[in-house]
């Protein structure tokens, strides 16, 4: 006997949703009276984050997003990061619905960046961003940047990730490590760690290419509990020469649920 002519639908609708988008897309294809259900508002509602209309609203999506059918808008929000009004970049993880977070150039502290002699603002095709921070000279290295914590999924094990790339004639970063933090607000100091940005060639590379054609390197992860009202701080720096350094291109940092097989 089908499920569905035991139970009413909206408890079979309750009963998906308590599952993950995975599952419920498997369901969907048991039968067409599964199907029907399991490809319901009642049901993808419960997969899109608490505040997605706030999000959206806050951003340069266009309203009509909001009257897609749930399931599309959430495949939407996985497949097409929206840009808030804050310049960053928000998406959700297609697995689990999890919040993606990306704080790009522009919304973070990077010294000296509006001095035309150590930084510029160049446009890259294959950035998220309309514009990227470019170095051009400086002897000290200072990025700093900051996200509120109820702007991310709440019980939640997230790392971040400096997303960068290294110019031809690139200098300074080959033998000088950086020192990469993360940390919550209020809370004892995480690890810090040092890391070399563009290693010699017998060294192991520490950083990795993206599918996006970018580099990236961990800085650390964290624990996004229940307590909303903190914010999570993330740095490089490197303050310890004066050696010049130039053609380092910062699109951001991503933070991103993390998993097992998450590298």
């Amino acid at each position: 006997m089908e499920i569905t002519k035991v139970l009413p639908d909206d408890c079979i609708s309750l009963i998906i949703s308590l599952t993950s988008p995975r599952d419920a897309c498997r369901m969907a294809l048991l039968s067409h009276a599964f199907n029907s259900i399991a490809d319901s508002n009642a049901v993808w509602q419960m997969f899109l984050p608490l505040d997605y209309i706030h999000i959206i609203s806050n951003s340069s999506s266009p309203p009509s997003l909001l009257s897609l059918p749930k399931k599309d808008l959430y495949f939407t929000l996985c497949y097409h990061p929206i840009l808030t009004h804050n310049g960053d970049m928000f998406q959700l993880e297609k697995e689990s619905g999890k919040k993606w977070y990306m704080v790009g150039a522009r919304a973070l502290s990077i010294q000296w960046v509006d001095t035309p002699r150590h930084w510029t603002w160049i446009s890259l095709p294959d950035s998220r961003f309309c514009r990227v921070a470019k170095l051009k000279n400086v002897g000290r290295l200072e990025i700093k940047g900051k996200v509120k914590l109820n702007t991310l999924s709440s019980n939640t094990n997230y790392e971040a990730y400096f997303v960068f790339k290294l110019v031809r004639d690139r200098y300074g970063f080959r033998h000088t490590p950086v020192e990469l933090d993360v940390s919550i607000e209020g809370t004892a100091a995480g690890e810090v760690r040092s890391v070399i940005l563009d290693p010699p060639r017998n060294m192991p590379q520490q950083a990795k290419e993206r599918v996006d054609g970018w580099l990236e390197i961990e800085m650390g992860e964290f624990f996004n509990g229940f307590e909303n009202d903190r914010t999570v701080e993330f740095s490089l720096r490197e303050d310890h020469d004066d050696q010049p350094k130039r053609g380092l291109i910062v699109q951001g940092i991503e933070l991103r649920p993390k998993h097992k097989n998450n590298r």
